[in-house]
């Protein structure tokens, strides 16, 4: 008959290890952030001080705060079985957070809390842990407390986690790039949250406080990836899926074209999230942003569906059915969802497409004439010169016949050498900056230009130069100059 013996991993080598579970300095924080949003903070505050030589970074909020034999559990590893009923509001699923998500940063975490002005403090260190193999966990005294930094943050109930020892944090580099590195950090870190807690900045959680959220007391704008503000974006009915009893809510959403956007729109969302190019289904649990920029290999990325977004909001009751990780950076949704998921995405990204190729389109047809013509048959798709333009057909009427055959020679090399990949990747990745217009400078030299290759010295007509202007596209941002030069030299 088989004995039973207990055989605990050994602290050290364990220890170790959860070091390197794939964390992020940006996942790491925001998991710490998912404990203060469970606790009802509504204030958090993210401290960096790395200007001496011992670096420090603490995490504070104003939640319910704890006391001492709370504390202690929060720090013991796996705190909670995963497959534990959790409050509908609680981010936690492992119990392994607060500790995995330190370690991976820092060789030093302490905890201090205060629930109704009752203060304790608990410290796992790392050095101490390997030196004797064992999980010894420090209980603060109060001088030890009052020894620790930026403990005046902390209200009369609140936490805060103290990240010392951090070996990790500038990559051994020194001097300026060490404050290049740190900055770097910081940086991808305030947009990290800004995406990931959104809709808690933005208070759109039902049962939880709008939230604040500071990086060295720079204020964290929640982003939306979806850019409901703007009136052009498209909010397509919401598909809901029931995973035995449980509800989950599709909402898609198709993006505004760059064209519809402001400048400051524009720069706000593709600096900060890659606006152009994360399509795909952005996944919720308890209104916190999981994974997002995937269509789980139901369809391949594209160009054309770059404006599809699918917001997916699921309950920490399904945690077992998405196989949520530590990081809580992963999630695959379960197959019925999966199959709704299908059934709406090609409706999401034919809207995209249109979008997307709709001002394309709109080239050739909101003028009667364009310069360009677009042909789309079994032998492909091209595009050509359009040789029946007023301005073609004036310069071939001036030419004889063998200077029109070189003409008709030239047009045909035009069309035909359209350097298509080169427009291709600079408007995927740059479209705002891809522009044929000329300097505002030029446009009256130009106009009188275009008018003389139109009628010579003829007065013409204001109407059809009006609209030959529209088709060259020479001068779409300087309409009211070309208004104000058709009034005055038409009459």
């Amino acid at each position: 008959m088989a004995r039973e013996q207990t055989h605990p991993p050994s602290a050290a080598c364990l220890s170790a290890s959860m070091r390197d579970l794939g964390y992020s300095l940006e996942t790491a924080i925001a998991d710490l952030i998912d404990n203060s949003i469970s606790a009802f903070a509504s204030t958090i505050e993210v401290i960096f001080d790395v200007s001496g030589e011992k670096p420090v970074v603490v995490i504070t909020d104003n939640g319910k705060g704890m006391l001492e034999a709370e504390l202690l559990d929060a720090m013991k590893h796996g705190t909670t079985n995963p497959r534990q009923v959790r409050a509908p509001g609680d981010l936690g699923r492992f119990g392994l957070g607060l500790k995995t998500a330190s370690f991976s940063q820092c060789r030093s975490l302490t905890v201090v809390s205060k629930k109704n002005g009752k203060l304790c403090g608990a410290e796992w260190n790392l050095d101490r842990i390997d030196a004797v193999d064992e999980w010894i966990l420090s209980i603060l005294d109060e001088s030890d407390i009052q020894n620790l930094p930026y403990l005046d943050q902390l209200e009369d109930n609140g936490t805060s986690v103290i990240w010392r020892e951090l070996d990790r944090l500038v990559e051994d580099e020194t001097g300026t790039r060490r404050d290049e590195v740190v900055n770097e950090k910081l940086d991808a870190l305030e947009r990290h949250l800004a995406l990931v807690f959104h809709r808690f900045l933005a208070g759109e959680i039902k049962g939880s406080p709008k939230i604040s959220i500071t990086v060295n007391g720079h204020s964290v704008v929640a982003f939306d990836p979806f850019c409901r503000k703007n009136p052009a974006t498209q909010v397509l009915p919401e598909e809901i899926v029931h995973v035995g009893d449980v509800v989950v809510r599709l909402q898609p959403y198709v993006l505004p074209h760059h064209s519809r956007l402001t400048a400051s729109e524009y720069d706000f969302y593709q600096n900060r999230s890659d606006f152009i190019s994360n399509q795909g289904a952005y996944i919720y649990r308890n209104g916190r942003l999981m994974a997002w920029g995937d269509w789980f290999r139901l369809i391949p990325k594209g160009e054309a569906t770059k404006l599809a977004r699918v917001q997916i909001d699921f309950p920490n009751s399904l945690d077992e059915s998405w196989t949520i990780d530590i990081k809580k950076s992963r999630a695959r949704p379960p197959r019925p969802v999966r199959e709704r998921l299908r059934q709406i995405i090609s409706q999401v990204t034919g809207r995209s497409t249109i979008v997307h190729r709709g001002r394309g389109q709109r080239l050739f047809q909101d003028v009667a004439a364009p310069i360009w013509d677009r042909y789309s048959n079994h032998g492909g798709i091209r595009y050509s010169i359009n040789g029946s333009h007023p301005l073609i057909q004036r310069l071939a009427e001036r030419l004889d016949q063998d200077g029109e055959i070189h003409l008709n020679v030239l047009l045909a090399s035009i069309s035909a050498s359209l350097p298509v990949e080169m427009i291709y990747s600079d408007y995927s990745t740059h479209p705002q900056e891809v522009s044929q217009v000329p300097a505002e400078h030029d446009v009256i030299e130009r106009l009188r230009a275009l008018r003389a290759a139109l009628w010579g010295n003829a007065i013409g007509d204001a109407n059809a130069f009006r609209e030959i202007v529209r088709s060259t596209r020479m001068f779409e941002r300087h309409m009211e100059i070309v208004n104000k030069y058709i009034d005055q030299d038409f009459a």
